[in-house]
């Protein structure tokens, strides 16, 4: 699966999209390259206000039911905040874990400067490893919320020399989130694996977005780089209005629903 992702540079443009359950997966399977099982479930599922206290647990519990649903898109696991710091040897005991315990392809890791050889450390170690440079929310509470990265000229240039070491490293590809569009065309133009852009540029290999942000699911939140496909919020409230307006007049259950 790796072999087709590393093909689509330049060619095809690959679509990512985050799942976090069984039923999701077996929808998304059908369009998706990637799907990922983003440590964003910390937001989406458990009401978190960020990701820094999603745990390993959570991600392998997801996990499962993420790879077990998928049949042909390649599934990745996010590296949990505090399961890769401290030391190469920690990360790979952690993605080890994950990898055995849930049955995904590959997982993914924040990549500053710091951590490149970190990524290096896994990929000798024979983990498929998706790198993310740009906005790294694990930081957000260090950097003081979800701000782009990359807008001044030597942020820009770090950010750039962290893509093309992590790529240099192994890393079979890169999300970038929240850079100026400029950098992310030029990344995507100087390193050698496929990018997949979030509030980046339509000019990376591919795209992520967050499924809950895709279906509308939370109406309250839409940064710029969202675009709402469908406004399920408001047919998920419609269809519970109506089973409550039956429940309450005695038309449900009916006798159709009766044994």
């Amino acid at each position: 699966m790796i072999e087709k992702i590393l093909q689509k540079k330049g060619q095809e443009k690959i679509i990512c999209l985050t799942s976090y359950s069984f039923p999701i997966t077996k929808i998304l399977d059908e369009f998706c390259d990637i799907i990922l099982v983003g440590d964003s479930l910390g937001m989406t599922i458990y009401g978190m206000p960020d990701t820094i206290d999603v745990t390993l647990s959570m991600m392998i519990n997801h996990g499962k039911a993420v790879a077990k649903a998928a049949k042909k898109s390649l599934v990745v696991v996010d590296l949990p905040y505090g399961t890769y710091e401290k030391s190469k040897e920690q990360a790979l005991i952690s993605a080890k874990k994950i990898i055995s315990e849930t049955g995904c392809d590959a997982i993914k890791i924040e990549t500053s400067g710091d951590l490149v050889a970190t990524v290096k450390f896994l990929t000798d170690n024979k983990i498929n490893v998706m790198g993310h440079v740009g906005l790294l929310p694990q930081h957000v509470r260090k950097i003081g919320g979800y701000r782009y990265q990359g807008r001044d000229k030597n942020s820009a240039k770090e950010i750039l020399a962290t893509a093309k070491l992590v790529a240099k490293a192994g890393a079979f590809a890169l999300v970038i989130e929240a850079v100026p569009a400029e950098l992310a065309a030029k990344i995507t133009n100087e390193i050698s694996i496929p990018t997949i852009g979030i509030g980046a540029s339509a000019e990376c290999d591919g795209q992520v977005l967050v499924i809950d942000d895709l279906l509308g699911l939370n109406q309250e939140f839409k940064p710029k780089f969202v675009t709402h496909y469908e406004n399920l919020a408001e047919k998920i409230s419609t269809a519970v209005k109506k089973f409550s307006t039956d429940v309450k007049a005695k038309k449900f259950p009916s006798r159709e629903n009766m044994l």
